[in-house]
């Protein structure tokens, strides 16, 4: 009896069956988690090197009347409308929030090393705005002084998009760029451009004009 027991006896056979145990199994959640930490870090990295190996393009000084006679004012004298404006904060561009367009003329004022703006200003009410100032050059440099406002700096840049200027404009307690063209509606890729750039100069709030509406007339005198 002791023999045939050893041969039937059920519990036996089921754990000779269930004694071999499958080696493919799903990785473990943590293993998971550990990769997808891995690679978002390496992902993170390449960025940090990209971001330093990537430098913002240069902007070019204009050259006003003091560093050569020879070119300045003609080239920047005229008509030109504004079309975008960007700043380190919403605020130092909320000037500009309720204007639908604006064109200026920029003429060689009346005494030597000085300018005059005029401007008429659509705004999105539909009313017309009439502005005017004065710009005293420096000689030696790129720097306008505005009339009136000592605190206020305007300097003159170059700009990649054909027909276009871009201004910086520093005063208490606001900086921005602002774009202007010659055309009052410049290609798309001219406004990406400033965008990006200014975006690269730490100047994130974008504002762009709407220019829907007519523009103002200058008056006679102003052209």
């Amino acid at each position: 009896m002791g023999a045939g027991s050893e041969w039937t006896e059920q519990p036996a056979v089921k754990r000779a069956v269930k004694a071999p145990v499958t080696s493919h199994r799903p990785p473990a959640p943590s293993h998971l988690k550990m990769f997808n930490q891995i690679w978002a870090a390496l992902l993170y990295l390449y960025g940090i090197l990209l971001n330093s190996i990537y430098q913002c393009p240069e902007h070019n000084q204009l050259t006003t009347l003091g560093v050569d006679d020879k070119e300045f004012p003609d080239p920047h004298l005229g008509q030109w409308y504004f079309i975008a404006g960007a700043a380190p904060t919403k605020e130092e561009l909320a000037t500009f929030d309720s204007v639908d367009n604006i064109i200026f003329n920029m003429a060689a004022g009346s005494a030597p090393l000085q300018l005059q703006l005029r401007a008429a200003i659509r705004m999105k009410n539909g009313f017309c705005v009439p502005r005017e100032w004065i710009y005293h050059l420096t000689e030696g440099n790129t720097d306008l002084r505005t009339e009136g406002r000592p605190d206020m700096k305007t300097e003159l840049f170059s700009s990649s998009c054909p027909g276009g200027i871009m201004l910086k404009e520093t005063g208490q307690g606001y900086q921005r760029f602002l774009l202007y063209n010659r055309s009052p509606h410049p290609s798309e890729k001219c406004v990406e451009e400033f965008q990006s750039l200014t975006s690269c100069l730490d100047s994130k709030a974008f504002l762009l004009t709407p220019r829907n509406q007519e523009v103002c007339k200058l008056s006679v005198t102003d052209l």
